[in-house]
Parts: structure tokens; sequence; C-alpha cells
């Protein structure tokens, strides 16, 4: 996917167009705009393609004169016929800086903001969570849609366009930070894979997530006809769609979806080899007149299967079932 190179900044751009996913013309959209070049690039794509355009710049305060950025991409809104807003959160130092400070800005520009991850984000994203141990829907990347309208452009093409535009984007030096793991990534794993290959990586991991992501969406479906509170149905479920529908469960009512493990020991529970189970939290799942259910945890340390020697069912308070969910689905790494 190299980038075209036709005469002009307008035919550059709408040969791009083709391969977004932008909605149509007169479509309020709010972007994320940083100022660097993905986010510029969607700017002005975004516009070229009709849309009825709000740009949003996010500063988050980790480094000096970040707040001038916004001046770089008001100028490009008002370039582009588009509207403009900035605003300012707070993130404290500390680990997971990057997850504290996606979740802050979205936190701002709410679910349906576009944002400019491209191609080579969405392999990142891939390895990356390839290498924290993610499922299916991990390795699926981000969904392409209105919410991801140029993820099948490469940088080098959002930079290219930029070059065509006059546009002079924002240098993030966060991005070369050898402390994220997603800069190590860009930085030396992709590079080396691609040397292994004996190819660009990138396209090659950006189709595996988009054949992921249907996978995903199947095996979600076939876990929202299930009814997680059913130990039978549950335990009778296959694998894969019981421990989805536990999991989506358990997501529904916590800050952090539950681990693998902890999937595990509550289809355990399903299924009758342990009465219940103690998760991290301080909550119980629990099995009684054949419904699963949480409570309030007391006792043994998380992570117990109680239902051994020594163990006292009256120590288990179960509540109401709780009832089973919408599917959740995750991009961690807007």
């Amino acid at each position: 996917m190299s980038a075209p190179c036709p005469h002009s900044p307008s035919e550059l751009a709408a040969a791009l167009l083709e391969r977004c996913d932008l909605p149509p013309p007169g479509t309020p959209l709010t972007c994320a705009v940083s100022g660097g070049p993905d986010s510029l690039a969607l700017l002005a794509l975004a516009a070229a393609a009709g849309c009825a355009v709000t740009a949003v710049h996010v500063d988050h305060g980790l480094r000096p004169g970040s707040a001038a950025e916004a001046d770089v991409v008001a100028a490009a809104a008002a370039r582009f016929g588009a509207g403009f807003r900035a605003t300012r959160v707070e993130v404290a130092p500390g680990p997971n800086l990057e997850a504290r400070a996606r979740d802050a800005r979205r936190a701002v520009l709410g679910d349906d903001a576009a944002t400019g991850h491209t191609a080579d984000d969405q392999a990142e994203t891939v390895m990356a969570n390839l290498l924290r141990g993610a499922g299916v829907e991990g390795l699926a990347g981000m969904r392409h849609g209105p919410r991801h309208p140029i993820l099948r452009l490469r940088r080098t093409e959002t930079r290219a366009l930029c070059e065509a535009l006059g546009l002079v984007p924002v240098d993030d030096p966060m991005n070369r930070d050898p402390r994220f793991l997603r800069t190590a990534v860009r930085a030396r794993l992709l590079p080396l894979c691609s040397e292994l290959a004996g190819r660009d990586v990138v396209p090659i991991l950006a189709r595996q997530a988009e054949v992921l992501a249907g996978d995903a969406d199947l095996l979600a479906e076939v876990a929202s006809l299930l009814d997680p509170t059913d130990a039978r149905g549950l335990a009778a479920a296959p694998l894969p769609a019981g421990r989805r529908s536990v999991r989506r469960w358990l997501a529904g009512m916590r800050a952090h979806p539950p681990s693998l493990a902890e999937v595990d020991r509550v289809l355990a529970v399903a299924k009758g080899e342990v009465v219940a189970t103690q998760l991290a939290g301080g909550t119980r799942v629990g099995r009684s007149a054949g419904r699963l259910s949480l409570s309030a945890a007391s006792g043994p340390a998380p992570g117990a299967l109680l239902g051994g020697p020594g163990w006292s069912a009256s120590a288990v308070r179960y509540s109401r079932p709780v009832p089973h969910g919408p599917a959740a689905r995750s991009d961690e790494q807007e």
C-alpha cells in the first residue's frame, strides 16, 4: 500500500478517500486531532468528504508546550471550514500512563469520535496485544468504520497528504519514548518481523486483524445467546462461547475485564465442580438451584475455589442473578 502520486493535493485526497470509511456528506463528525500527521490528515480528508467536522484537541499536560499545539489544530480547522474545540485533562505521572491518558481522552471525546489511526497503528496494536496475551478480540485490533475511518491508510500516505497540503504537523517526542511498549513495537519489533519475513508485515497484520474481527463478531453473537447465570446452559455450551459469555457478564460488573483464570473458575462453578469461587475485587460467584449469582465476598482469599474440605456452604451469600448485558467491544489502542 504505497502512497499514490497524483498531480495535486485534491487528487491525492480523492485517491485516499477511496479507502476511507467516512460517513456521508453533511454528517456531523467529531475528530480527535492532536496535530500530528495522522490526525491532521483525518481532518483534511473528513472535510474533503463533506462531513460537518468538529476538530477536538485534548491537551494531556504531559510535556512543556503541549497546550500551544492546539493552535496548530485550530489553524487547520479554520482552513478546512471545521469547528474547533480545545480541552485539557489531568493525567498524573505513574504506571500505565498511555492507558490512563487514553481513558481521559475518551471521556472528553465521547464514544463516537473519529481517530486518525492507520494500518501501521493497527499492526502495532495487534503485536502489542499479542505480547499481552490477548485473545481473538484483542488480536482483531481496531474495527474499520467511522470511529477509525483511515485505518486502511499508511503513515507514509498521511504524511504525504500533509506535505502536499502544506501542513506542518506537531512532533510528539512521546512517540519515540522507549518506556512505552508501543514505541518498542514500532521501532524494533515490526522492523525485525519485516526483516525476517522478507516483506513489509504491516499489511499482513492489518489483514489478519480484519479477518479475526469477523471471527470475534461471530463468537460474540453466539455468546449473546447464552444466559451466563444459567449454570446448565453455560456448562453445556462450547468452551469459547461459554468463556465469552462469562467474560462479558463479569466485565459489566467491574472496572477491568476478568482474567482467563477467573473466567474458567466461574465455569467450574457452572459445571458443578465447585460450589462457588471468589474473584478479584471482593466478588464471589456462587451456584444455587441451577443459577449463578454474584455477591460480596467474605472469607477465603481471591482465587479460592469454594466447596472443598472444610468449606461451609453457609459462608456464601447468594444474590439475585444479574441480567445478561450487551456485548462489549474494546478499541484499547485509541
